[in-house]
C-alpha cells in the first residue's frame, strides 16, 4: 500500500517542479491550450450540425408520426454527445502530448538534468518520435475502448454496477494515463510499449496512485491544461524510479540501463532475479 502514497507524491513533486520552475510551466500550457480549441471547435461544430448529421443517418424515420420521430432521433443526438464526449476525454491527453511533443519533450529533458546524471536522448528525428507515440497512443486507445466496452455491460448489475464497477473504471483510466505520461520519458530511454506495460504493472499501486487521483482531476472542466506540465514532469520522475535511475544514480548503473533502454526493476521492494523485465509478469492488465 505504500506505493500509492510514493505516487501520489510524483503527482506532487511534478507540480512542485514546474511551479518552481515557472518558464516550463507557462511552455507547457501551451499544447494543452492548442488542443482544448481544437476540441472545442469541433464540440461546438457538432451542436450545430448534430440534428443535420442524426437525420441523415436515419432516412427510415423519415415517414414515422410524431412524437416518435422526434424522440428517436434526440436519443440518437443525445447519444452521440455522449460518445464524442467519452472519446475526447480518452483522447485529450494523448493528442495534447503528440501535439507538444517537443515541449513535453524538452521539459522532460530538463526534469531529468536536474535530478543529475546522465539525460537519455531517443537519438531519433521528430517525425519518428511523432510517429511511434501516435502509433502506441491508438495501442492504447484500442485497450481503453475494450475495457470501456466492458465496463458498460457490467455497469447493469446491481449494486456491483453502481459501486464496484466506477472504481474500476477510474483505475484503468488512471493505469493507462499514466503510461501515456510515463512514455515520454521512457521512450527517450528506448522504452517501447510491450516494456513499459509490464514495467507498470508491475508497480501497479504506485502506478494508480499517480493515476487515479489526475485521473479524477481531469473531470474538471480546464484542469487538463493546467496540470499537464506538472504530470508530465511527475511522470519523469516516477519513470526514473521504475527504470531503478533513482537507485542507481550515485554508481551510474540507472544512467546506463536509461542509455541501453533496458529497464531496470527499481522501487521499494527488490526484484526477484529474472531473465528479462516482462519475465514472469501476467499478461492481462
Amino acid at each position: 500500500m505504500r506505493d500509492l502514497g510514493v505516487g501520489f507524491g510524483y503527482l506532487v513533486k511534478g507540480q512542485r517542479w514546474v511551479g518552481a520552475h515557472g518558464r516550463w510551466l507557462g511552455f507547457g500550457l501551451l499544447p494543452g491550450l492548442v488542443t482544448l480549441v481544437l476540441y472545442a471547435a469541433a464540440l461546438v461544430g457538432l451542436f450545430y450540425g448534430a440534428d443535420d448529421l442524426t437525420a441523415w443517418a436515419t432516412p427510415f424515420a423519415d415517414d414515422w408520426s410524431s412524437p416518435w420521430q422526434g424522440l428517436f432521433r434526440s436519443f440518437l443526438t443525445v447519444l452521440l454527445f455522449a460518445l464524442v464526449l467519452f472519446i475526447a476525454v480518452i483522447t485529450f491527453t494523448a493528442v495534447t502530448l503528440l501535439v507538444g511533443q517537443p515541449f513535453y519533450e524538452s521539459l522532460s529533458e530538463a526534469v531529468d538534468r536536474s535530478e543529475g546524471g546522465d539525460v537519455p536522448e531517443s537519438g531519433l528525428p521528430l517525425w519518428r518520435d511523432l510517429w511511434i507515440s501516435a502509433r502506441d497512443s491508438l495501442r492504447i486507445l484500442g485497450r481503453v475502448v475494450l475495457y470501456g466496452v466492458l465496463l458498460f455491460a457490467l455497469g447493469f448489475i446491481p449494486v456491483v454496477g453502481q459501486t464496484v464497477v466506477p472504481v474500476l473504471g477510474f483505475c484503468v483510466s488512471g493505469f493507462f494515463l499514466t503510461e501515456e505520461l510515463t512514455a515520454v520519458a521512457m521512450q527517450r530511454r528506448g522504452i517501447q510499449l510491450k516494456e513499459r506495460l509490464p514495467l507498470l504493472r508491475r508497480r501497479r499501486l504506485l502506478t494508480l496512485g499517480f493515476g487515479v487521483p489526475l485521473t479524477l482531476a481531469f473531470l474538471v472542466p480546464f484542469v487538463a491544461v493546467f496540470l499537464m506540465p506538472g504530470a508530465v514532469a511527475g511522470a519523469t520522475l516516477m519513470a526514473r524510479d521504475l527504470t531503478g535511475e533513482n537507485e542507481g544514480a550515485g554508481s551510474g548503473a540507472g544512467a546506463a540501463a536509461g542509455r541501453a533502454g533496458s529497464p531496470v526493476p527499481g522501487g521499494t521492494a527488490p526484484a526477484p532475479d529474472r531473465s528479462g523485465p516482462t519475465a514472469g509478469v501476467p499478461r492481462e492488465w
